[in-house]
C-alpha cells in the first residue's frame, strides 16, 4: 500500500455530491487505495433522510465540507490543495426536471459554471477533471430498420402512447426498429431537461478542459443501483422505489406495457470504472459509456423484487406513461473496455440478491410514490 500512495500521480481529490450514492461508495474505494477525500455535499433531503447511511458511511473519513455548488466560495473552499475533481452533484431524475426545470438548470449548469470559471480565472492545482454524464443524453438509442439500417429514434408521441402504442418506430418510414447497444458515436438528442442539462455539464467540461489543457473525462452511467441507495427519494431509482413500496405493503403499478427496459449497472463496478478514468491517461480527453451492457426489461425487475422479498404485493401493468422518458436504451461498452480495460464483474442477478439483502436490514422508510404521481399529474406530464 505503502508503495501505490508513493506511486501515485494525483493524491487529493475532490467529490462534488460525495456524500451521494455513487459519492460515497466512490470516496470509501479512493480511501481504502489511499487518496486523501475532499466532499463537497449539500446533503438535500430528497436523497438524505434524518439517519442517512450514505453520508455516516463517510462521515469522519473525508474532509467534508458541507455547501453547495451554486455557492463560489463553497466551491473555492473545496477546491483548495486538490489535485482531481470528480463532479458527481446534480439534481436527477427525468420526470422530476420536466416541472422543476429552473432547479435543474442551476444546480446541473450554473454549479459546473461557478467551477469551470475559477478554473479558467483563478490560481488553483488541479490537473485533471472528471464528470458524471448519463445515458439520459441519447435519448432513445440506437436502432436498426430493415430499410434504413442504423437510425435513432425521436421522441415517443403522446398520441400514439395513448392508443396503446409504446413501441419505438424508424424516424423515416414508421415501421417497428429491432433494438442495438447505444455506443458513443450515436446521435445525442435527450427527452428530458435532465438529459439536456446532463449534456451541457458533459460538452462544458471537454470543451473547458481542452482550452484549459486539463485533461477531462465524462462517463455516461446508465441505471445506477446497488447497497446505499436512497429509499426515500420517490423520483428516481427504479429498484429503490419499486423496493420502498414492497417494504410498505403496496402494489406496484408498472408504466407502458412493462416491456420498457433499461441497463442496470451495480454501483461497485461504476465506482471501478470511474476510479480507472481517474488513474488513467488513456481515458484524457474522452466519454465513456459505463453499465452492465444488458437490457432488463421493467416488469422483470419488478417480478424480481418481489421474489427476493417473499413478498406479496401485487404487480399491476397500468398502461399509463410519462411523458420524456424513453423506451430502451442499453450501453455498448466496447469503447471502455478497449481503452480502459473495464469490463462489469456484477450481474443483474447478483446485483439484485445484494441490493435485497441491504434493504432487508434498513428502516422502512415513508412510501411517498404517490405523491410524485400526483405532481406529475397536476403538470400533465403524467398520462
Amino acid at each position: 500500500m505503502l508503495k501505490e500512495i508513493l506511486d501515485m500521480k494525483y493524491k487529493h481529490i475532490l467529490i462534488t455530491g460525495g456524500a451521494g450514492f455513487i459519492g460515497s461508495n466512490l470516496s470509501l474505494k479512493l480511501i481504502e487505495k489511499g487518496y486523501s477525500v475532499t466532499v463537497l455535499d449539500n446533503l438535500s433531503p430528497q436523497i438524505h433522510s434524518k439517519k442517512s447511511p450514505l453520508y455516516h458511511s463517510i462521515k469522519g473519513k473525508v474532509n467534508f465540507i458541507h455547501g453547495t455548488v451554486l455557492n463560489y466560495d463553497d466551491w473555492k473552499k473545496a477546491l483548495e490543495n486538490i489535485d482531481v475533481v470528480v463532479h458527481l452533484a446534480a439534481e436527477t431524475g427525468t420526470g422530476q426536471s420536466m416541472y422543476e426545470i429552473e432547479k435543474y438548470t442551476d444546480v446541473n449548469i450554473k454549479g459546473t459554471s461557478i467551477f469551470l470559471d475559477i478554473l479558467a480565472n483563478k490560481t488553483h492545482s488541479i490537473k485533471k477533471i472528471v464528470v458524471a454524464s448519463s445515458r439520459a443524453i441519447y435519448g432513445e438509442g440506437k436502432y436498426t430498420c430493415k430499410k434504413h439500417g442504423t437510425v435513432f429514434p425521436i421522441a415517443r408521441l403522446d398520441h400514439d402512447m395513448a392508443r396503446g402504442n409504446f413501441g419505438v418506430q424508424c424516424p423515416s418510414c414508421a415501421e417497428e426498429v429491432s433494438l442495438e447497444p447505444t455506443d458513443e458515436k450515436s446521435k445525442i438528442h435527450p427527452t428530458s431537461i435532465y438529459g439536456i442539462t446532463k449534456h451541457v455539464q458533459e460538452q462544458m467540461f471537454m470543451l473547458m478542459g481542452q482550452s484549459l489543457g486539463i485533461p477531462a473525462v465524462a462517463f455516461r452511467y446508465q441505471n445506477v443501483y446497488g447497497a446505499g441507495q436512497s429509499l426515500s427519494n420517490p423520483y428516481t431509482g427504479i429498484l429503490s422505489i419499486f423496493s420502498t413500496r414492497i417494504k410498505n405493503g403496496n402494489d406496484i403499478a408498472i408504466f407502458e406495457d412493462g416491456l420498457e427496459s433499461r441497463d442496470f449497472v451495480y454501483v461497485d463496478d461504476v465506482v471501478d470504472a470511474t476510479i480507472l478514468g481517474i488513474e488513467k491517461d488513456e481515458a484524457n480527453g474522452e466519454v465513456f459509456n459505463v453499465g452492465l451492457g444488458q437490457a432488463i426489461d421493467v416488469l422483470t425487475v419488478a417480478k424480481t423484487l418481489i421474489n427476493e422479498y417473499k413478498s406479496d404485493s401485487k404487480i399491476t401493468i397500468t398502461g399509463n406513461y410519462r411523458l420524456g422518458d424513453i423506451r430502451h436504451n442499453y450501453a455498448d461498452l466496447t469503447k471502455i473496455e478497449q481503452k480502459l480495460g473495464f469490463k462489469p464483474k456484477v450481474s443483474f442477478e447478483e446485483g439484485i440478491k445484494r441490493f435485497t439483502a441491504w434493504v432487508e436490514n434498513q428502516e422502512i422508510m415513508e412510501d411517498n410514490y404517490e405523491k410524485s404521481i400526483v405532481e406529475m399529474k397536476e403538470k400533465g406530464l403524467y398520462k
